[in-house]
């Protein structure tokens, strides 16, 4: 009868000690498959676009003339600086070093904003442009932030999935923000503008 017992409590032993291994190797090959390196390759590429924005939102600032525009814009500066510094601790909870790499949509989203504010008169029409240029880069972090949130669910990493989502909320926030903008006045009063 102790025999039993004692061997029931070693196959339990045996048995836990192999989910654990399991659960590791399945977690250890989710942090080597090609899920991963995506995931890190969309993390550097939204890093590098975070950070260009914290340079681009301050010339839109500059070039809006409606005070909404303008708390909205800075506002949304803050929680960029703020999305910054989660993305560090996103890179940081899967052991990997901060770092950006060139992103050709974000860099191309900017180009098109400072060519919208260079190319309009200042005042409404100047502020619609800008807020039509925010809302594109809105849509596509949006997008960025959604996929890599699924990614992390997939991949198990849960405080990854919590930060991403708390950014992803954020951007989903400053885009419906624009919008209240737009149609309160800025595009009423850039309507009014002859061409």
């Amino acid at each position: 009868m102790e025999t039993k017992k004692s061997n029931s409590k070693s196959n339990s032993k045996s048995n836990s000690k192999t989910n654990k291994s399991n659960e590791k190797s399945t977690k250890n090959s989710m942090h080597s498959s090609q899920l991963m390196e995506l995931f890190v390759d969309e993390l550097k590429d939204i890093y590098w676009a975070e950070k260009a924005l914290t340079k681009a939102i301050p010339k839109m600032v500059k070039n809006a003339s409606s005070q909404e525009l303008i708390d909205a814009l800075e506002s949304h500066l803050e929680e960029t600086k703020n999305q910054v510094t989660r993305l560090e601790q996103v890179f940081e909870s899967i052991d990997k070093k901060a770092s950006g790499k060139k992103c050709d949509a974000m860099e191309g989203l900017i180009k098109e904003a400072e060519d919208i504010m260079e190319s309009c008169e200042e005042g409404a029409m100047c502020d619609a442009g800008i807020i039509s240029a925010g809302q594109k880069v809105e849509h596509y972090e949006i997008a960025s932030y959604g996929t890599l949130r699924q990614f992390a669910e997939t991949l198990g990493l849960t405080k990854a999935v919590k930060l991403l989502e708390e950014t992803l909320n954020e951007e989903k926030a400053a885009d419906v923000k624009l919008s209240e903008v737009a149609t309160a006045a800025v595009n009423v009063d850039a309507a009014e503008i002859e061409a």
